[in-house]
């Protein structure tokens, strides 16, 4: 019985657990941090696309032969 004492009060004062948790909770914060920022990035591009596309009034981005949906020009 005694020896099952001492197990659990060393089960008890050992931290390793809460570490990995608060840890775990870390990255997984970083995580959606980082998915938000992309997701944001994209509207933001998606966005300036669109406005440059209708100031310039075409389907074609002159020179560039991309037209406003970014694939290449020419239905390649």
């Amino acid at each position: 019985m005694k020896k099952l004492l001492n197990v659990a009060k060393a089960f008890r004062a050992d931290e390793n657990g809460a570490a990995m948790v608060e840890y775990s909770i870390l990255i997984g914060i970083i995580t959606a941090a980082v998915i938000t920022f992309i997701i944001a990035v994209g509207v933001y591009v998606t966005n300036a696309w669109s406005t440059l596309c209708t100031n310039l009034g075409a389907d074609t981005v002159n020179g560039a032969g991309l037209n406003c949906t970014g694939a290449a020009a020419g239905g390649a």
